[in-house]
C-alpha cells in the first residue's frame, strides 16, 4: 500500500469511527465565523479548497488560516482538540490529505454531520457557517505541523524562543533579520500531515511576527510557547 493510499486510508477509517463515539458535539451550538477579507466562493458548494497559497496566493492563504483558526478553535476543538491534535475523542484530522480526495470527505462531513441512532455525534455546520468558514477551517486543519517535526525542532525553538523572549524586555543586541532567518529554516523543514506545502508551524509563525519592536518580539515569543505546549 502507497503513503498516499494509507494516509487516504487511515483519514477515512478515522471519519468514519466517529459514528461509534459517545455524544460529544450535539449539544454544542455553532458559532458564527467571520470571513470578512475571503473571496466569497457562492453558495453552490465546492469539491476542493479554494484557499490554498497556490490559487490565491500567500497573503489570502494566511488569511484563511487565521481565520479558520479561530473558526476551528470555537467550533471544533472540543472534540477534535487543541491545534487539531486529537485525545482520542474524535478523528485526527490532521491525516486528511491536503487534497481533492480529503477535501470531498471534509465538506461532506461539515456540510451533513453525524447522527445515529438518532443521536448527533457531530452537528451539520453547512448551512449555518457556510462554505468561505468551511474552507477557512479547511486550511487551518491541513497545515497542522506533524508532531514528529515540531519534535526534532524544540530544543532549537526554545532556545530562539528564550533569546526573543529577552529581546521583549530589551531589544538593544537584537538581530531582527537574523531570527528571522533562522525561523523561517526552523519552518522550512517541519513538514504537515496532510501533504500541504507549507506548515503553519510555530516556527513559521514567529518568523512573520518579528518586525523589530519588543511588542512583536514577546508576540513571536508567546507564539513559539504555544506551539511548543501544543506540540507536548
Amino acid at each position: 500500500m502507497t503513503a498516499f493510499t494509507f494516509k487516504t486510508a487511515l483519514a477515512v477509517a478515522a471519519l468514519t469511527a466517529a459514528a461509534s463515539l459517545v455524544q460529544a458535539h450535539g449539544d454544542v451550538a455553532p458559532q458564527a465565523v467571520d470571513t470578512t477579507g475571503l473571496p466569497e466562493n457562492g453558495e453552490e458548494w465546492l469539491t476542493e479548497n479554494p484557499y490554498r497559497a497556490e490559487l490565491v496566493g500567500d497573503e489570502i492563504w494566511a488569511k484563511a488560516v487565521a481565520i479558520g483558526a479561530s473558526g476551528y478553535n470555537q467550533n471544533c476543538a472540543r472534540c477534535h482538540g487543541l491545534e487539531v491534535i486529537s485525545g482520542g475523542l474524535a478523528p485526527d484530522l490532521r491525516f486528511l490529505e491536503a487534497e481533492e480526495y480529503g477535501d470531498e470527505w471534509f465538506v461532506e462531513r461539515f456540510r451533513d454531520g453525524y447522527t445515529q441512532n438518532g443521536t448527533t455525534k457531530m452537528p451539520a455546520f453547512g448551512e449555518l457557517l457556510g462554505q468561505d468558514a468551511a474552507w477557512a477551517i479547511r486550511t487551518y486543519i491541513e497545515t497542522r505541523p506533524d508532531d514528529a517535526s515540531m519534535e526534532e525542532a524544540s530544543d532549537a525553538l526554545k532556545a530562539l524562543r528564550d533569546q526573543i523572549a529577552g529581546y521583549a524586555e530589551d531589544p538593544t543586541n537584537a538581530d531582527a533579520d537574523a531570527l528571522k532567518t533562522q525561523l523561517s529554516e526552523i519552518a522550512a523543514g517541519i513538514e504537515t500531515l496532510s501533504g500541504a506545502p507549507v506548515a503553519d508551524s510555530a516556527a513559521y509563525r514567529a518568523a512573520n511576527l518579528i518586525d523589530g519592536t519588543q511588542e512583536a518580539y514577546a508576540r513571536a515569543a508567546e507564539a513559539l510557547t504555544i506551539g511548543l505546549s501544543a506540540a507536548h
